[in-house]
């Protein structure tokens, strides 16, 4: 075989992909070449010389035959991820690379004369079945004795094939070696004919492809792998998708809050998923008109994504709107998602906004749990609301929550969303200096869209322009945004 394509090079740099197509169009073109060899190859059989040539040739093909692939799951690479949404890619772990030199391995040859019961091995076929060289070679009749249980019919077919109907010998069977160890070995082999037309001998060449066939099972086993994850990922986002859809409020474009009587709410959200991950995360956005006259208004994430905080992310709403429902104030609701986050058996962290809005006096009460703030926005400018004192959800026990109250008049415009909508964390113990100088950069983006804000005729209008200036955007995270104006 060609010295430059045994696998004891060392590596440098992984191959690109032009590199990977040029290597195999130059095995592709030695394919060939090998092939034109053996074609030319005198057939009859009568020169030993010439046979070892001829099978040293089919070898080298079967060889490069077998680089081919290898070369081409290198440059294709595991199976992809679902371009669609789906799961996120797993984390891929690469078979286990064979010994330096092994996979394109040395040939041994032997002859079996029918005639005389003899037979003879080169060294090379010695060291492939682990025999001692001063062993005497094995008859075709001893040969079995080598070979697994399982395979030795597979081996017993071939050889009659070859000796009865003057059939090629092309297969691979496994060998216990002395030491215990199994191997797998490759072999090829044909009949030699006497002048009659009988067979007299039978000569087969014979390589040990244990570290191939390993590698080809692990690349194999990883790909189905993949594969697996992959299906079992695609489900729980499907999971994670209808559960998601099943809980956040199923109203679409405008909605007016309360429903009966003159001062109302213009409502209007949209949930982002994330441009990294394609799985399912713990954002929420909802409005509810109370039994009070009321409107609840709450924004909030769970941390992580996936089914699990999926169904934590539905626990913790269906606790907002029940406690809400019961007139708890916005402080105290805090505090009892914070036990309640506390109480679960999986640690969890979570951000929130919960507002109550009384249509009566234009008054909002709010609360906060390391959330950002809602932004006020009146007669074409903006400013970010002070935020009461509240730490994250489920950061500390007994943790309490302050109350901040705001009077808002006709045509003003409040904001809330998500920290998936702009990078940075707040009231996060982890948000470092460059976090946060990034969050308020861009909280002024969005508050730069105060003029814009102040021409828009309805909710659904400055929600749209929110997505024009952010929705493009490549973020790490979910995000949702609700916006709710007050009708003149």
């Amino acid at each position: 075989m060609p010295s430059h394509l045994s696998a004891d090079r060392p590596a440098a740099q992984p191959p690109g992909r032009g590199s990977v197509d040029a290597l195999i169009s130059q095995a592709r073109r030695l394919k060939g070449d090998v092939d034109a060899v053996r074609r030319d190859a005198p057939s009859d059989g009568s020169d030993p010389q010439e046979r070892w040539q001829r099978a040293l040739c089919d070898l080298a093909l079967h060889q490069l035959n077998d680089l081919d692939e290898h070369l081409a799951q290198l440059r294709d690479g595991p199976p992809p991820a679902p371009t669609t949404s789906g799961p996120e890619p797993v984390a891929r772990t690469a078979p286990p690379a064979p010994r330096r030199g092994s996979l394109l391995s040395r040939v041994g040859s032997a002859e079996w004369n029918l005639l005389t019961d003899e037979a003879s091995w080169s060294g090379e076929l010695y060291q492939i079945l682990g025999r001692a060289p001063a062993a005497p070679p094995l008859t075709l009749d001893e040969l079995p004795s080598l070979v697994l249980d399982e395979d030795r019919p597979k081996l017993t077919t071939m050889v009659t094939d070859c000796l009865v109907d003057a059939q090629r010998i092309d297969g691979e069977f496994r060998i216990v070696r002395p030491d215990g160890s199994v191997r797998t070995v490759h072999m090829m082999g044909e009949p030699v004919l006497d002048a009659d037309g009988s067979t007299a001998s039978m000569w087969a060449v014979l390589r040990d492809v244990s570290e191939l066939r390993r590698s080809q099972r692990a690349v194999s086993e990883t790909r189905d792998s993949l594969q697996r994850h992959q299906q079992r990922a695609q489900t729980e986002h499907r999971l994670a998708v209808e559960l998601q859809e099943a809980v956040l409020p199923p109203w679409r474009g405008s909605l007016r809050l309360p429903q009966q009587g003159t001062e109302t709410l213009d409502l209007a959200a949209h949930y982002l998923p994330s441009s990294t991950s394609a799985l399912i995360g713990g954002d929420w956005y909802d409005a509810l008109e109370l039994a009070d006259g009321e409107t609840l208004l709450s924004v909030g994430d769970l941390t992580g994504h996936g089914v699990a905080v999926t169904s934590g992310m539905a626990t913790l709403l269906g606790a907002v709107r029940g406690m809400a429902m019961a007139g708890t104030q916005p402080g105290q609701l805090m505090a009892w998602l914070n036990q309640l986050l506390d109480a679960t058996v999986q640690p969890a962290l979570g951000s929130a906004v919960c507002c109550r809005y009384r249509p009566e006096t234009r008054t909002l009460v709010w609360a906060q749990a390391g959330h950002p703030a809602p932004l006020l926005f009146r007669g074409g400018a903006g400013r970010r609301l002070n935020s009461p004192d509240g730490v994250l959800l489920g950061a500390t026990s007994g943790a309490v929550y302050a109350q901040a109250e705001e009077t808002l008049e006709p045509g003003d415009l409040l904001l809330l969303h998500t920290d998936g909508l702009v990078p940075g964390r707040w009231g996060s113990p982890r948000s470092s200096e460059a976090e946060s100088e990034a969050g308020t950069a861009a909280v002024n983006r969005l508050l730069d869209l105060a003029p814009r804000f102040a021409e828009a005729r309805t909710a659904q209008d400055c929600v749209r322009m929110v997505m024009e200036e952010f929705g493009e955007a490549e973020r790490k995270d979910d995000a949702c945004v609700l916006v709710a104006k007050v009708t003149a």
